[in-house]
């Protein structure tokens, strides 16, 4: 474009425009117009998609969900609380509405599951006892001996009876595969196809024979070990038929994956898998593998949605737990002295009833008889208890808590582990002595010590203490003290909230601090500083022993709420922090 004075008109510009200049205006121009109804259809936009938003989606309904689409909640929940969308869930769960399917995950009972239970019917240990299963799936050396046959002549027993297995295994296969060569053929010539001759006889490609050089270079030689060419080529002592131990931990590992793809009850698989990697027992230890299947069902599936206590306590008492840990092993040191002593008072007594001595047993081996009563304590389960299944390893705790756990968890052993395994408390095995935990004197006697160690541990009562520490901060303590001992058995979030609004306190705001862990750390250095000052640490927040307790001096120890209560109005006073 180029821009010149008329003679004519000097106050007029000429313009003359070439035509690639022509095009740019005009091209100008229609920019400028499409971009006024752009900003205005743009100015229309935002009040619709409002209107569209606020409309929340009617699978959606009950829920507060305003950032995520329908689809894409239903995927989050699917992803979270079970193993993942299957084909046909989100369409499901939609038609449903995802509150109403959430509720019935958290009622697993009412969830119809026998499609599942069908399935399950194909691993037939899943419903043995321990017994049974140590019964009918003996160890080798067992076996052989049930047999009436060394160890070596089993072994060569059960490898010409594989030999023979897999001779008949063959053949089944090279009949079926000839059955469906002619069944095939007969379809063929039914339909009126024809093929060669050559193509009926040539064998199928998994049957064809490979030079064993090939299969080492394609790395056919591994997966053929495992199984891997054929699906139904399966380790014998994992087949379907075996009467080994490993088939007990292969249908475990089977029934889990059975679960996880087609059980309805899909938080309730994935709260199962939760607990028992939590509460985890190595099946490749010793007579646990025969425990685990009633470890999963009769201890860990029923508590999977249950109170952790309860959970807690049922893994205690198991006979996996306490054989992975030895703890069926552990005793008070002193305790072969004890029961040797009483012994010693029986035969005293029973010389006096008689009138004569008794006859004296041939003097024993001083070295055998050390290595036979060699039994003491072990803290593996005491130092697991808190460092996996309840504290943490920065819980708080010291290698002296450790062995007084362990101390109270003696005599808590097994009834003939390697038969028919119960849980059993020994009286005999059992330190007697008083403990201390965390600070806190457990001295109940008998099985009652390790059982007021898992009243300690449990979280509820942590939990119970934070929000006791809160309303202390509040000068509301005593008071929420009292509610707290008085309905100590019913210490669900719902109940300390409603204790929360009785005091005119934030019930919201406290179990938000409480479930932080803000008070953990505080509780932890009142113990230090408590023991540092030789400053005994009192049951005095919760008088059963259930919580962690701030410290108290000495001198203001009381044993109930009412002394306590009392204790205060005298003008006694908690230590500052």
């Amino acid at each position: 474009m180029r821009l010149q004075v008329s003679p004519a008109s000097p106050f007029f510009p000429k313009i003359s425009l070439m035509p690639r200049a022509f095009l740019a205006t005009v091209l100008s121009f229609a920019l400028m117009f499409s971009l006024g109804f752009d900003v205005s259809a743009a100015a229309a936009t935002p009040a619709t998609a409002k209107d569209k938003k606020s409309k929340q989606d009617p699978s959606l309904k009950g829920l507060p969900i305003t950032e995520l689409s329908a689809d894409e909640a239903i995927l989050h929940v699917l992803n979270r609380l079970a193993y993942g969308p299957r084909p046909g869930d989100v369409e499901r769960v939609r038609q449903m509405g995802l509150a109403k399917w959430i509720e019935e995950q958290l009622n697993p009972g009412s969830i119809d599951d026998k499609a599942l239970g069908a399935r399950l019917e194909n691993y037939p240990t899943l419903q043995l006892s321990t017994a049974k299963l140590i019964d009918e799936y003996p160890q080798p050396k067992q076996a052989a001996k049930l047999a009436g046959l060394t160890k070596e002549e089993f072994k060569t027993q059960q490898a010409e009876k594989r030999r023979s297995d897999a001779m008949a295994e063959r053949d089944a296969r090279d009949l079926r595969a000839e059955q469906g060569k002619d069944v095939k053929a007969q379809q063929q010539n039914a339909e009126g196809a024809v093929e060669k001759q050559e193509m009926n006889d040539a064998p199928s490609p998994m049957k064809m024979d490979q030079p064993r050089g090939k299969l080492a270079a394609n790395g056919g030689g591994a997966r053929n070990a495992l199984g891997g060419g054929d699906p139904n080529n399966v380790p014998r002592a994992i087949a379907d038929d075996s009467k080994r131990p490993q088939r007990i931990v292969a249908e475990l590992g089977m029934a889990k994956v059975t679960r996880a793809i087609y059980s309805n009850r899909q938080l309730q698989q994935v709260m199962d898998d939760f607990w028992f990697n939590h509460f985890n027992v190595f099946a490749g230890k010793g007579e646990d593998r025969y425990y685990l299947t009633s470890y999963e069902r009769d201890v860990i599936q029923p508590h999977a949605l249950g109170k952790f206590k309860d959970l807690l306590t049922a893994t205690a008492k198991s006979p996996a737990m306490l054989f992975y840990l030895d703890n069926f092993l552990s005793a008070d040191p002193k305790a072969a002295q004890r029961m040797a002593a009483e012994r010693a008072m029986r035969q005293q007594r029973r010389r006096g009833r008689f009138g004569g001595p008794w006859p004296s047993r041939p003097a024993a081996n001083p070295q055998q008889g050390a290595k036979k009563n060699e039994r003491g304590l072990n803290e593996n389960y005491g130092r697991e208890l808190m460092e996996l299944h309840t504290l943490g390893v920065d819980g708080g705790y010291t290698q002296k808590d450790v062995t007084e756990v362990a101390r109270c968890f003696t005599g808590w052993t097994l009834e003939r582990p390697r038969q028919y395994p119960e849980f059993r408390f020994d009286e005999r095995l059992h330190d007697p002595d008083p403990k201390y935990v965390l600070g806190k004197k457990i001295h109940a006697g008998g099985m009652k010590d390790g059982e007021q160690v898992l009243d300690l541990l449990d979280p509820r009562a942590r939990i119970a203490a934070a929000c006791a520490e809160y309303a202390r901060k509040r000068g509301k303590f005593w008071e929420m003290n009292r509610l707290l001992f008085e309905h100590q058995e019913e210490l669900d979030d719902a109940n300390l909230k409603s204790f929360a609004q009785q005091l005119k306190l934030d019930g919201n705001d406290m179990l938000k601090e409480a479930y932080a862990g803000k008070f953990e750390a505080i509780i932890e250095r009142h113990l230090k500083e408590g023991a540092a000052a030789e400053v005994q640490a009192t049951p005095s927040l919760f008088l059963n022993g259930r919580l962690h307790t701030l410290p108290v001096k000495l001198e203001y120890l009381r044993h109930s709420v009412e002394d306590e209560l009392e204790w205060q109005r005298n003008g006694g006073a908690w230590d500052k922090e």
